[in-house]
Order: structure tokens, then sequence, then C-alpha cells
């Protein structure tokens, strides 16, 4: 599992990239998207989110321990602050082209004004409609999700899952917990998402019996990651493509590499 979290901070904590502009942030609606799939459309509370766009930041900086206080990740980075709906989201990355943040957690289904404020100068307020969950899975690649084994390591081509095994999915977007999960928080302890009748994970869009599912809920170590532990069917597809849904909301379908001992 270590080497699927230090992929997904990767993912979230960006890549280097240097620039100074006395501009505004720029960026739109359809430039806000979930984290995980880099789809645009609804967000979730306690989503994984970025913006792309230009001038977002004067510097590139990903957050490090020095910027987490009691377990609560930071709200301005490098100068840099996001806004949903006027509440202050939680911040994994800032650079000229990209932010990673985290959606509050007890904001409800609507629509909301995001904006950036970067030292004195303040992006435009454009629009995103917030749902009770927004499933997205993390990416291996273009094509591929991010999974691991029983023992950590990460389903990849090389070492594809097998039928009945035991594996754990991550994704972003999946909602509100129980416990919930506090504003900013890193989740210390494990807390399943309230809509866990509403969950669905289908291979080539057969379903995957519910009774399978063992866990969807937060990641302990993180802010706003969630992870599916699932048992897989006897008798799968062959590297099929694997979707999570929450009620009608449905994640991008990614392919699991999964073959036939």
């Amino acid at each position: 599992m270590r080497r699927a979290l230090c992929l997904l901070a990767t993912l979230l904590c960006g890549s280097a990239w240097t620039e100074s502009s006395n501009t505004a942030p720029s960026y739109s609606s359809a430039s806000i998207v979930n984290s995980a799939s880099n789809i645009p459309g609804p967000l979730a509370p306690n989503g994984l989110t970025t913006i792309y766009g230009t001038n977002l930041a004067w510097s590139t900086r990903a957050v490090g321990p020095e910027d987490i206080s009691g377990g609560v990740m930071p709200t301005v980075l490098a100068g840099v602050r996001v806004y949903v709906g006027g509440n202050p989201a939680y911040l994994y990355y800032v650079s000229p082209k990209q932010i990673n943040f985290l959606i509050p957690s007890r904001l409800k289904a609507g629509t909301f004004d995001v904006w950036v404020f970067r030292e004195g100068l303040v992006g435009e307020k454009v629009s995103v409609q917030l749902s009770e969950a927004a499933p997205g899975l993390f990416q291996l690649d273009a094509e591929t999700v991010i999974a691991t084994h029983a023992d950590g390591s990460v389903v990849t081509p090389a070492q594809p899952a097998r039928p009945g095994e035991a594996i754990v999915v991550y994704a972003a977007g999946l909602g509100r917990t129980d416990p919930e999960s506090l504003p900013g928080h890193l989740a210390t302890i494990a807390a399943p998402i309230r809509a866990r009748s509403a969950l669905r994970v289908t291979l080539n869009g057969e379903p995957v019996a519910d009774a399978a599912i063992f866990y969807a809920g937060v990641t302990p170590g993180f802010a706003g990651l969630y992870q599916i532990n699932l048992r897989l069917p006897d008798a799968p597809p062959e590297n099929p493509e694997i979707q999570v849904w929450v009620g009608d909301q449905s994640s991008a379908a990614l392919k699991l590499p999964l073959v036939f001992p």
C-alpha cells in the first residue's frame, strides 16, 4: 500500500513549475475538476478537487508536514487561498497553472461560487455544483485504476489481480462519512461512507456482490482520500472496466488489470 499512497501523494501534490506574474488568477467552471478523474461536473463535500488555469500562484508549493497544524490541512499555501461559497478550502498544492484542494466536508449539495485569492489579487467567482457524492477513481495511467493487492503492492499489468482476490481501490468524492470527517482534518480512523447502501462497484457493467465489499470510506492519514476494499468475483471478466456508483453518480470507467492464473 505504501507505493500506492506515494503515487496518490504525488498526484495530489503535483510537479514543480515556477512562474511570476502580477495578473489576477484566471480559470473557469469547466477547469475545476475531480482530482481523481480529472473530469468537470458535480463535485462533492470532502472532495479532492483541482483548478487548472493561469496566474494561480507566483510559485510552486506542495503541502509539507510543517504546514499541517493539529492534523489540519492549511488554508493558505504560498500566499494562495481558495474559497468555496465563502468557506476557505484546504490546500494540497499550488502552482501557476494548477491548484489541488479539498472542499470543506460540511457543505451541503447545491451551487456555490469558487474563487482564488492570490496575495491581494482575486480571481473571478465561478459556479460549481456540489452533489452529495461525485465518485472518481484515481488513475495509474490514462486507462488504468490505482488499486493494491492485499500485501499493499500496486495492481499493474505486470502484477495483475486474480479472480477471488481481495483488493483495495482508491477514490475521491464518495461523500459524507460516519463519524463525519472534520473539515480539512487528516483522517485518523476508518470511517465508512453514509451512502453505503447506495454504493455499487461494477466490472464491465456487472455489479460486484454487495457482501464482497468489505469497506468504503476514508483512508487514514489523508484528508479527502477514500478507499474501497472488496473481493473480486471467482469468475470475473479479464481486464474489466471498473466503475464506482453512489446512487446515480458514477466514476469514469477504468481498466483493472486482472487475469486468470
